[in-house]
């Protein structure tokens, strides 16, 4: 499963959803067709104030809206719902209900039009035409907004309208008639001074509706940030391509291996990363990787199966020039080896197996989740979907609504933030492969569309993804992001030896994912939510090996040989998952702490006459500093967010624990150059108050940083308080791969990840109540009756 080049796959992303259509009929709900007397009015209008106050009563409304409503008719299975806004919407006793002057919620990523928007308002706001000319916009996103404005919006503005989320004030809340204006943060690289500036621009919502009427945002911020490169762009990494083949050096080296078609020729430009001060900012630099396909019919030849080694090149990607250029050493071109291609059947050279029959999931009744815009809900949870360029998928506003308890919060936000992988062999260019994929490069710039191979079975609902090119166009991904449920084997089983009588539950789960190529590796992200309380955080790494070329006769102890002449270097994939806890808590509130529990072995004793009795101790993390911690399969070492003032019917506080899973540490040596910009890799847990500006554990500008242990390394060190705070929890996993011939010519999925599990958050078995199957119920109206006692059971009776 390759994705198209990476050209095409590059960029700033908006959604716009899909089912697929074959199960769901296609529902427009473009905002464009969402223009109203209410829209154009409402950007003229002078903003109230929408921070929440206390008043003496319910504010009137403009437009009196009848308390006779049905709030089910806001929501219905798997189609968007029409425009709200339009609809007659019920009132709270005491609070009269605004219609929504938004059609846009907080947290939606931003639409094609605001995108636009943003792009044309920061291009009419340079001082010359030559500074508007060489504007490359490398990245344009939502400016989410703060906790309570997300709460209000949830509350008020938004199905299903969660009053429950504010805190109660006599009287009743003071609710503004629309929102905050929306507000878009672009990076912006400037080609011709090699400056990287940070704009921050306010949409209105026109913009949001319609890319007619208002052409200009306003620009409430800018400045140009000093000594950093932002990541890297695909239709840089084309250019770059092309310039290496044009090089007349690099012809003549490829002449004496034997190749003089340029088509043949693969040239994947890296990122420097920052071993040396001949790395630093001032130069914006890639450092190429060369691979050669072979000639064949395939139509997906794997070029990735003859690297081209001994040839060393420079490239200033600002000017887009050959800087260095040295043919180091001569290493033959590996022969082309017979299985080196993964395209079925005869394209490959080989026979399918015939033995595979046809494996369908079906649905008649359609899917248990539903589908407000970005709002899911499904079998009692319910959360937002966001994209953003640098992470891809973010699940917002993560709750379980549980009985009469009514809607409880667990997370306000996760996302993978950063993926680092360095490589194990210190032969050149080995050395310097230590790609920061998200932070270089981009997870959600290199997403696939899903309709080139959709990698998910059943009954699926598709979001596209909207995002901005290098030069600030506007392009679409389609089928971005797959939403659907999976069966997951047993739930829960019991059987009566006594009786035979047996309850048997089949588990299911919700997935969330995406996936994206980056070179020559594929990773597909994925936040599955179960019917048990349980949200699984798993990555799916596949893709083809990153090879090197030896001489005859030549073996390297820091891989495997994988074929003749090929071999494949040792390397680790580390992931940093950022978790924005709110376990138990509204919106304001800071009332977690983390836990770390480990079991310990009693000591022999009175207390322990039979030397059988272990047990769980408890460790409050109390600061920052003490919160660096790693990860302990000998003690079952776990965590626990906590709420401190929340209690299950035990007198327990109530909390979700993080439960790792196989997980490793860099295998690097403390002074390797790749830890000073990743110190965060050092410890597989990292846990800090919130903070709006701490997002990216190595910074947000990885790419050639020459700062020892910016971002995460850097917060800790204030040390501050976690004993009742607004926790964020940042969880570092990682896989070390030592190729395996079974790894070639594409290698099988290897699953890694981490597991969210209620801990005392519920007063039992949350998957109780789940329904026994109708296959189930069939057997024991057929069988219940009529079936026997075992002679073995009544024997031990």
């Amino acid at each position: 499963m390759l994705c198209p080049k990476r050209e095409n796959n590059t960029k700033l992303f908006e959604w716009k959803e899909k089912a697929t259509p074959c199960c769901i009929p296609k529902t427009n709900d473009d905002v464009s067709k969402k223009t109203s007397s209410s829209s154009s009015s409402s950007s003229t209008e002078v903003l109230q104030n929408w921070s929440l106050a206390v008043g003496s009563g319910p504010v009137p409304s403009e437009d009196p809206i009848p308390k006779t409503a049905s709030m089910a008719t806001l929501i219905r299975p798997v189609e968007p719902i029409s425009d709200p806004s339009a609809a007659k919407i019920a009132t709270t006793k005491g609070i009269s209900i605004m219609p929504r002057a938004q059609t846009s919620h907080p947290l939606d990523p931003l639409s094609a039009a605001e995108i636009s928007v943003a792009v044309a308002t920061v291009r009419a706001a340079g001082a010359t035409p030559e500074v508007r000319d060489s504007m490359r916009f490398i990245e344009v996103v939502l400016v989410e907004p703060d906790k309570h404005v997300v709460a209000l919006a949830d509350a008020y503005f938004f199905p299903p309208f969660q009053p429950s989320l504010l805190p109660r004030t006599k009287g009743g809340p003071l609710i503004p008639s629309k929102l905050p204006p929306r507000q878009a943060r672009l990076v912006v690289y400037n080609k011709r001074s090699n400056e990287t500036s940070i704009w921050t621009v306010e949409l209105s919502e026109v913009h949001a509706a319609t890319r007619g009427g208002h052409h200009r945002g306003k620009v409430i911020s800018s400045k140009v940030v000093p000594n950093v490169q932002p990541p890297m762009d695909a239709m840089e990494y084309a250019e770059c391509e092309a310039v290496v083949k044009d090089f007349p050096p690099f012809r003549e080296a490829m002449k004496k291996r034997g190749i003089e078609d340029m088509d043949l020729v693969m040239v994947d430009p890296w990122c420097v990363g920052y071993h040396s001060n001949a790395d630093a900012p001032s130069r914006r630099l890639a450092k190429p990787l060369i691979f050669c396909r072979t000639e064949s019919d395939c139509p997906m030849e794997n070029g990735y199966a003859r690297p081209v080694e001994g040839i060393h090149v420079l490239v200033d990607m600002q000017n887009m020039v050959v800087i260095e250029f040295e043919d180091r050493k001569l290493v033959p071109l590996p022969p082309a080896d017979p299985l080196r291609n993964y395209t079925a059947g005869e394209t490959r050279g080989g026979v399918d197996r015939s033995d595979v029959k046809p494996l369908q999931i079906i649905q008649p009744e359609g899917p248990s989740f539903r589908v407000n815009g970005k709002f899911i809900e499904w079998q009692k949870w319910n959360f937002r979907i966001g994209f953003t360029p640098r992470e891809g998928l973010v699940i917002y506003s993560v709750a379980y609504v549980d009985g009469n308890r009514g809607r409880r919060p667990v997370a306000h936000r996760l996302s993978f933030v950063e993926m680092v992988v360095p490589y194990g062999d210190p032969n050149d260019p080995h050395y310097r492969k230590n790609a920061f994929d998200a932070g270089e490069d981009g997870l959600g710039k290199n997403a696939h569309s899903l309709k080139k191979g959709c990698d998910c079975l059943g009954y699926i609902k598709y979001f596209d993804a909207h995002f901005t090119n290098f030069t600030g166009g506007v392009e679409t991904i389609e089928n971005c992001v797959c939403l659907h449920e999976e069966d997951h084997g047993i739930l829960w089983k019991h059987q009566d030896w006594r009786t035979g009588l047996a309850e048997v539950r089949r588990s299911r789960r919700l997935t969330v994912s995406f996936v994206c190529t980056v070179a020559n590796y594929e990773y597909g992200f994925f936040w599955h939510f179960y019917q048990d309380g349980k949200i699984e955080a798993e990555v799916k790494l596949t893709g083809i090996l990153s090879l090197g070329a030896l001489q005859p006769g030549e073996t390297r102890k820091y891989g495997t040989t994988i074929a003749p002449g090929l071999y494949a270097p040792v390397h680790q994939h580390f992931f940093v998952a950022r978790m924005d806890m709110a376990v138990d808590c509204k919106p304001g509130e800071a009332f977690n702490q983390v836990v770390e529990v480990n079991l310990k072995v009693e000591e022999p004793g009175k207390d322990n006459v039979h030397n059988n009795a272990f047990y769980a101790e408890e460790e409050l993390l109390r600061s920052e500093l003490q919160a660096m911690r790693d990860c302990n399969p000998l003690s079952a070492r776990h965590w626990i967010v906590r709420n401190t003032r929340n209690v299950n019917r035990t007198g327990q506080l109530t909390g979700f624990k993080l439960v790792p899973g196989s997980n490793c540490l860099p295998l690097a040596g403390s002074e390797a150059k790749f830890l000073r910009r990743a110190a965060f890799l050092k410890h597989n847990l990292w846990v800090t108050p919130y903070a709006r500006e701490e997002m990216y554990p190595g910074g947000e500008f990885p790419n050639q940083n020459p700062r020892v242990g910016e971002g995460l390394a850097t917060w800790v060190k204030k040390n501050r308080s976690l004993e009742e705070a607004d926790i964020v929890l940042w969880y570092v996993f990682g896989v070390t791969h030592v190729p395996r011939l079974e790894d070639w010519p594409v290698m099988p999925v290897e699953r890694i990840g981490f597991m969210l599990m209620p801990h005392g958050f519920f007063n039992c078995s949350p998957a109780v109540d789940v329904p026994p199957s109708a296959t189930d119920l069939e057997l024991k109206d057929n069988d219940i009756a009529t079936k026997p006692i075992q002679n073995g059971i009544i024997a031990k009776l």
